[in-house]
């Protein structure tokens, strides 16, 4: 049996598809917009932005929130531009360090869950990915079910599982080492096949 595409379990909102032109000429273009060039900051937010609404999105599973997120990430970077530092990594990984950032800053602020239906049926294995176990369950659910886990699981899935970063790009991301990476995103993707497992019946 095919595997099905992750567009098809996890849909988002509609967004522009990146220009993959512009990911090769990031530098290039950062060093326009801090000389003072518009235009530049034009095409990296037409490139960036969907990455971004989308790592805020799977974090939080709401589309208002991911959208603020998203549009601060640039309003900042308008602001801090300097910082990047192409030596340091590649420019899609210190975004999504920025929109992590200001996500835990919204969480701190806000300190708010959202609600979680444990009603779906199906067994999964716990060293199936995030997007295997969406398979097989409604959307919304998971996207709850993700939004509940443990910050430090919830962004190695985010990450690995629905970014499709590898664990050398997850790990700079999230300033730690691989390993920890490949810790986390097991024991995330665990507690996820854990939350989908049918309840025992009690018998008397």
């Amino acid at each position: 049996m095919p595997r099905p595409e992750i567009v098809n379990i996890l849909e988002l909102p509609t967004l522009p598809v990146a220009i993959p032109s512009y990911v090769g000429n990031d530098d290039s273009l950062i060093h326009r917009f801090r000389a003072g060039d518009g235009d530049a900051f034009t095409e990296l937010y037409r490139a960036h932005h969907p990455a971004v609404f989308r790592f805020a999105f799977h974090m939080t599973a709401d589309a208002a929130k991911a959208s603020e997120i998203t549009q601060d990430v640039f309003v900042w970077l308008i602001h801090h531009a300097a910082v990047f530092d192409p030596q340091r990594g590649a420019l899609p990984a210190f975004l999504s360090g920025v929109a992590r950032k200001l996500l835990q800053r919204q969480r701190r602020s806000e300190r708010r869950w959202l609600p979680f239906d444990a009603s779906v049926g199906n067994r999964f294995a716990a060293r199936d990915s995030a997007v295997d176990i969406s398979s097989a369950i409604d959307v919304e659910s998971l996207r709850k079910a993700i939004a509940l886990l443990p910050i430090r699981y919830r962004e190695a899935i985010v990450l690995c599982d629905l970014q499709c970063q590898s664990y050398d790009e997850a790990a700079a991301t999230l300033g730690c080492a691989v390993g920890t990476i490949r810790s986390r995103l097991h024991r995330g993707r665990e507690l996820l096949a854990r939350k989908f497992q049918p309840k025992k019946e009690n018998r008397l």
